[in-house]
């Protein structure tokens, strides 16, 4: 039925005619390609008009739910998707809402990520055939709901008008994601435990649900790896066999070139659509935001807008992120928009609803440069690091410089390189990983927190630590981070992971200063050369690498430090590297303890490059 709606479940109406009234038709089962119905719902304005541009929704959380980002900046609590459709449905908007392939009041099976391109590209040409429909349709999404519009846009859909992806869309799933560096982001263990337990299959089998909420995933998170049968999700194959398969594909294969895990290979087939992009510096999908951004913008039309906050994951209405403050210039909040709807539907008024002649036609990057404040301890307890928005053309910003900052014998970070060749090392016992404190990471509870911390002011025997002299005069970092080392272990393979901090002096509330993390890379060695393929190291020999370390803005201010944390884990946002070659994913031998070392020097002059920016300012 091409032209009508279907209702199975309830339909509610208002006045025909009436300003701000909804007509709600819920469960419609909009078929796939091989069968399998998507439940969808639709909330259609009650004003008169017979067709009106679409705003599309697809999620695996639940059509009815909310989300924990959903929430405004005076009122904490979330308002729930149908809330916000009868909302986008009330200025004129047909909203729909589809839960995903396997999910809630969906058929089929849910295999993460892989179907959603042509799920997505199948509910599009069946709202194009909708009489409601105006033949243009825009999209939106938080994380999943993100990485559902990537995998439909690489398919440069008829109809597809405008887009706001928030803190997902992968550029390079095996690059940041899902894998970096060639370690695994373990917060796929977390997140596939969590969804299991809430599957159809779960909820209508009391055995299997019985035995997913016996599970306890701390008991789990520090086994490496699980196994068929040998896993917390062993009652749920389903979850089980996707984790296995992203933790065991380790190295860059086709498995990662499909669609919907790798939007680099085909930008200049994309879609057309005007997009926003939304992401945070405490955020996984930071760096596939920026490469996104970056990669589409270079080659396609647009416009496209990017906004990178202070906050973690879809927290872009409150002040502060982990133990850290960001004052009330950080929400987007009063600050970007009136708020996140309005953001939305500004941009699609925009794209879709204005004339022309009259729409958008420059991109635009608005960051949030950390840094600026007391140092202090705010009200509600946490530290009062300040900050404020920062609008520019591109990315990166024009007037940032690349500036490297060398490693010395002294443990110092200098602008100039060590004349005297020398290493400094650590030890890397994988039955003592170094721990998570913060950083990048979304669904990792209740194992590991996003955000920024106090990362201690003393190195330990795993750690080699980095920083500069005291700072003169303020100096700004915004941009893209890469670490040129040379290192070498005991070890055939290892792991390299760094974090960039902001070192605090002492002060009355810190009386040992503060080092809040801002920024993270890792590097699995044996893909020091290539990502399609690993090689393994010969112990002791010193080697050449770059790490990609994830993108930040921040406000170093005069008396702070730059630190630099060298080791080799950081566990559990990664796998913890065994150390003995053994491929990913696979039961293997005993780990064993390294020594690792980085060098420097004339020949071996390692260092951070950082892009400084140029400014009166500062």
């Amino acid at each position: 039925m091409a032209n009508a709606l279907v209702n199975t479940n309830d339909k509610s109406a208002g006045d025909a005619g009436a300003p701000g009234r909804v007509e709600v038709v819920q469960n419609v089962m909009i078929p796939m390609r091989d069968g399998i119905r998507l439940a969808t719902d639709v909330y259609l304005p009650v004003d008169g008009r017979s067709q009106r541009p679409v705003v599309l929704e697809r999620t695996p959380y639940g059509k009815q739910s909310s989300n924990h980002g959903d929430r405004t900046y005076l009122n904490p609590v979330p308002k729930t998707r149908p809330k916000i459709a009868r909302w986008f449905a009330s200025k004129g908007y047909a909203y729909v809402l589809q839960d995903c392939r396997g999910r809630n009041g969906s058929e089929g099976v849910f295999s993460k990520y892989v179907n959603e391109g042509d799920d997505g590209e199948d509910t599009l040409k069946w709202l194009l055939a909708q009489d409601w429909c105006n033949g243009k349709v825009a999209t939106l999404g938080l994380s999943y709901g993100a990485h559902v519009q990537a995998a439909l846009a690489s398919l440069n859909p008829h109809g597809l008008a405008a887009m706001v992806w928030d803190s997902g869309g992968f550029s390079n799933a095996w690059k940041s994601g899902i894998r970096q560096g060639g370690a695994f982001e373990l917060k796929q263990l977390t997140w596939a435990m969590t969804h299991a337990r809430l599957s159809p299959a779960t909820l209508n089998d009391p055995v299997r649900r019985a035995n997913l909420e016996a599970q306890n995933i701390r008991d789990w998170i520090g086994i490496n790896p699980w196994s068929e049968g040998r896993s917390p999700l062993a009652m749920a194959p389903e979850y089980e066999s996707y984790v296995l398969e992203l933790w065991r594909n380790e190295t860059f294969s086709a498995f990662w070139r499909r669609q919907g895990l790798y939007a680099a290979a085909n930008y200049e087939e994309f879609s057309d659509a005007p997009t926003m992009f939304i992401c945070s510096w405490y955020d996984p999908y930071s760096l596939t935001t920026i490469e996104n951004f970056e990669g589409l913008s270079k080659r396609k039309a647009g416009p496209y807008r990017m906004i990178l906050g202070p906050w973690t994951h879809g927290q872009r209405s409150v002040t502060h992120a982990g133990d850290v403050d960001f004052g009330s210039s950080a929400p987007l909040d009063g600050n970007i928009a009136i708020g996140y709807d309005e953001l939305r539907l500004d941009w699609f008024d925009q794209q879709i609803a204005t004339p022309t002649e009259q729409r958008l036609k420059n991109n635009l990057v608005q960051v949030f440069v950390m840094g600026g404040g007391s140092g202090l301890k705010t009200h509600a307890g946490k530290m009062d690091h300040g900050g404020k928005w920062r609008n520019e053309p591109t990315w990166p910003i024009p007037n940032a410089v690349a500036t490297p900052l060398y490693l010395t014998k002294e443990s110092i970070l200098s602008l100039e390189p060590s004349e005297q060749s020398g290493s400094i090392h650590w030890v890397h016992d994988p039955k003592n990983p170094v721990g998570t404190r913060g950083g990048a990471i979304a669904s990792g509870a209740p194992v590991m927190e996003a955000g920024a911390f106090d990362q201690g002011q003393l190195p330990s025997q795993s750690i080699a630590s980095f920083q500069t002299e005291v700072l003169d005069r303020d100096l700004e970092v915004t941009g893209p981070i890469t670490a040129k080392l040379w290192v070498s272990s005991s070890a055939v393979d290892t792991d390299i992971c760094l974090k960039l901090l902001d070192v605090y002096p002492p002060n009355q509330d810190y009386p040992d200063g503060y080092a809040m993390n801002l920024s993270h890379g890792i590097l699995r060695l044996r893909f020091r050369n290539a990502c399609e393929k690993t090689e393994l190291m010969t112990p002791m020999e010193v080697y050449p690498i770059e790490v990609t370390v994830f993108p930040t803005s921040n406000l170093f201010v005069r008396g702070h430090r730059i630190r630099l944390d060298v080791s080799s884990s950081n566990f559990p946002h990664f796998d913890v590297n065994p150390n003995t070659g053994h491929p990913a994913g696979l039961l293997g031998p005993e780990p064993i303890v390294a020594t690792n070392k980085v060098h420097f020097g004339p020949e071996t002059p390692s260092c951070i490059i950082v892009p400084f920016v140029r400014s009166e300012e500062y």
